[in-house]
């Protein structure tokens, strides 16, 4: 053990001395691997925390998210249950240890001493917390004394940039949703369900369950299932339990046609959260490793060339008595030292290049924030680096330590063996063949972008300006001055310099979705068909001039629909075809499920929309109203927390006017999700766009690593065919034949 590690020190010793004397083959090979390394690391430190480990919960495979579908009725295709289901299973599943319930996230508006901001926040029951296994850094939790709606429990970095991590924030109250809750507790740094943006969890109690109405769809269930259970066991004892649920708790006949055809959904927690990213985030792990085997192609080549001029030196230390084991252990030295320095190269550049990258990834990524360059993706380079010098260090390694080597030294200045370069030919082939692979995929990627910013989404994206703004007074419940406030306060903002038009909306495009509900025609009326949900949306001011939606027949919105007394809507051209099919739908009239008023009469017809991405395969169909129904006591028409856009060449710069003019009029209410159309038509296909880019980045890098391999084997080639190239020079060949034949070859 001794010798040997005596013998590996010594070679260790006289590789560093060998690598000093070839800076130019110790760079370059230094350079490639740490490129190489590097990025398989940045991405692992993504796909270690996103996919691998993304939970940091105890027994996490036990954690379930359970959800509805009900085939056959108008119900969505999967749904969120209602509170009797999270009552029923809590006290009858014994193929559960624990279940919690929440609904959001959502955002209210949250005032402290300091502070005026709209938060994400989440109501959940008090079993929510024992579910996942969790407990507080700071404080409790809250448990069923607390008093419903009066406590809550808050993130950790909501502690220190709002507190300062102040312990004495305990047992205060702030104001949330014009109400005080009580702080009680603060959650640790790496506690961020469901998302990394909730920034506060408040305490919601059911009452006495003789008090639930049935059908209140829209709670989320999670429950931790007891050891050895499997989701398809636990669906099926959950399927006979709902259907027990008309018998405890009563419900109309349309909720009972609903348990009799549901059908519960129960998925892991790990695949509820991460679902939609694993495959793009193991497709750009993929590309790394790629880049990893071109890399390490490339260095073998290199490695083989140096191998190929020292078959000499090799030679002569055989000659002398080096055994076979010795030479390899020669030069699995040099493969390991250039391995190790790439490694240490790899981690400054996953260390730089990380921050850049989660930059770059979209933000509804779960967990993204928690990344960092930890012990596993340290762990993860070294043994890449250990991996990568076996790749391109053993196979010449063992090749030039075959004990006929010592014929080299009769083919000393002889050029080498003529057929020694069909290995490296075929190391360069599977370099170029497989960056053309990534290059083709990076190019379908990039067409497909192409032609989803190119895609006509009904509205304009340029120069429109939007936020939000949520004014709580007492005076503004009343749905008339409501309106007219908003009214007014879009005056104010058209007067601003450089605004050319404003309106608003309960359901900006391209960030949130709009409302469902079910619209009844004449025809439908008299034939008692139940229609599908259709989707909906209260607009407000001069709204689609702002979003450049244009009118096909019809009218717009006037300010007297907008006020009451009066009782239209507008529909797109998609809902007209489907509600009146070839039939004009101007003056026809219609029911709204989400309203008692009475008919609504049609005054125009817009062009569709794409309201969730670009992706989508059809627009949706659309039913617009105003911002107050003809019953002033009747809400539901009201935009409670309105969306304004702004038509102006300044949507980039004009916040700061708004926010001045917002601390005139309602300095009670901050301006919150501020963005451009133009930032929300790129945040819709980020997803896209950070694959496109990361795998531009690989294969380009790829493509790279291909040619310098490509130019390693020419050279070292042309080196060999020096003499030959002489002689067909003095026997008449011409300077461009030489150089075409060194260029076919290539």
């Amino acid at each position: 053990m001794r010798r040997s590690l005596e013998a590996w020190t010594r070679d260790f010793m006289y590789a560093a001395r060998a690598l000093r004397r070839a800076p130019g083959f110790t760079v370059v090979t230094v350079a490639t691997l740490a490129l190489a390394i590097g990025a398989n690391t940045a991405i692992f430190s993504v796909v270690d925390t996103v996919l691998l480990d993304p939970l940091d919960y105890p027994a996490a495979d036990r954690l379930v998210i359970i959800r509805a579908s009900a085939p056959g009725t108008d119900m969505p295709e999967e749904f969120s249950p209602a509170p009797e289901f999270w009552v029923q299973y809590r006290d009858n599943a014994d193929m559960l240890e624990d279940l919690g319930m929440f609904r959001g996230p959502g955002q209210t508006t949250v005032r402290s001493d300091d502070h005026t901001e709209r938060l994400f926040f989440l109501q959940a029951v008090p079993s929510l917390y024992s579910t996942l296994g969790v407990t507080p850094a700071l404080g409790r939790l809250p448990t069923t004394e607390d008093p419903s709606g009066r406590v809550m429990v808050i993130s950790h970095w909501l502690w220190t940039t709002w507190f300062g991590a102040d312990p004495s924030v305990i047992g205060r109250s702030y104001e949330v949703s014009g109400n005080p809750r009580t702080v009680i507790g603060v959650m640790g740094p790496e506690f961020r369900f469901p998302t990394d943006r909730t920034a506060l969890w408040l305490h919601a109690m059911l009452g006495d369950e003789t008090q639930i109405r049935p059908g209140s769809w829209g709670f989320s269930l999670i429950g931790r299932m007891t050891p050895g259970t499997e989701h398809v066991d636990l669906e099926s004892q959950l399927a006979i339990l709902a259907s027990r649920l008309p018998e405890r708790f009563g419900g109309s006949a349309a909720y009972r046609r609903i348990i009799e055809q549901h059908r519960p959904i129960v998925r892991s927690l790990e695949e509820a959260l991460v679902g939609d990213f694993e495959k793009p985030l193991w497709l750009l792990l993929g590309t790394v490793a790629v880049v990893l085997l071109i890399a390490c192609a490339n260095v073998a080549n290199l490695f083989t060339v140096r191998a190929e001029s020292r078959r000499r030196d090799l030679a002569v230390r055989q000659a002398l008595g080096e055994g076979r084991a010795g030479l390899v252990r020669t030069q699995m030295a040099e493969a390991l030292l250039l391995a190790a320095m790439g490694g240490v190269g790899a981690a400054l550049i996953a260390w730089v290049g990380l921050p850049l990258l989660l930059r770059a990834a979209p933000e509804n990524i779960p967990n993204l924030a928690a990344t960092r360059l930890d012990s596993a993706a340290l762990i993860f380079t070294a043994g890449v680096s250990f991996l990568a010098a076996c790749a391109f260090g053993l196979v010449p390694a063992i090749q030039f330590s075959k004990p006929r080597l010592v014929g080299a030294l009769r083919q000393a200045g002889q050029g080498g063996e003529a057929g020694g370069h069909r290995g490296r030919n075929a190391l360069v082939l599977v370099q170029t063949a497989s960056a053309l692979v990534l290059l083709v995929g990076s190019g379908l990627l990039i067409r497909s972008f192409w032609t989803l910013s190119h895609v006509d989404p009904g509205y304009d994206t340029e120069n429109i300006f939007s936020f939000q703004v949520a004014p709580q007074r007492a005076e503004l419940n009343n749905a008339p001055a409501f309106a007219r406030f908003h009214e007014a306060f879009m005056d104010r903002v058209a007067g601003l310099p450089g605004v050319e038009s404003v309106g608003l909306t309960n359901w900006l495009p391209l960030d949130e979705r709009a409302g469902n509900a079910r619209v009844f025609t004449e025809a439908t009326r008299i034939s008692g068909e139940t229609p599908p949900p259709m989707r909906y949306t209260n607009v407000g001011g001069d709204y689609f001039r702002t979003m450049g939606i244009a009118v096909e027949r019809g009218r717009r919105f006037e300010r007297s629909d907008h006020l009451g007394g009066t009782v239209n809507a507008i529909v797109s051209t998609s809902a007209a075809e489907r509600l009146w099919p070839n039939e004009d739908a101007l003056g026809k009239r219609f029911l709204h499920s989400t309203d008692t008023t009475g008919w609504v009469t049609v005054v125009g017809v817009v062009e569709d929309i794409f309201l969730a991405d670009f992706r989508q395969e059809a627009p949706d169909p659309m039913i617009y109203l105003p911002m107050l129904g003809p019953d002033p006591s009747n809400r539901r028409w009201v935009i409670g927390s309105p969306a304004y856009v702004v038509k102006t060449a300044r949507a980039d710069v004009i916040a700061p006017d708004i926010r001045n003019l917002m601390r005139e009029v309602v300095p009670e209410s901050p301006m919150y999700r501020v963005f451009t159309m133009e930032g929300l038509a790129a945040r819709s296909m980020a997803q896209l766009s950070f694959t496109m880019l990361m795998l531009a980045i690989a294969s380009g890098l790829a493509l790279i690593l291909g040619a310098v391999g490509l130019y390693g084997v020419l050279s070292y080639v042309v080196s060999l065919r020096t003499r030959e190239m002489a002689v067909r020079m003095a026997l008449g060949a011409e300077e461009v034949q030489v150089r075409r034949m060194v260029v076919l070859q290539g």
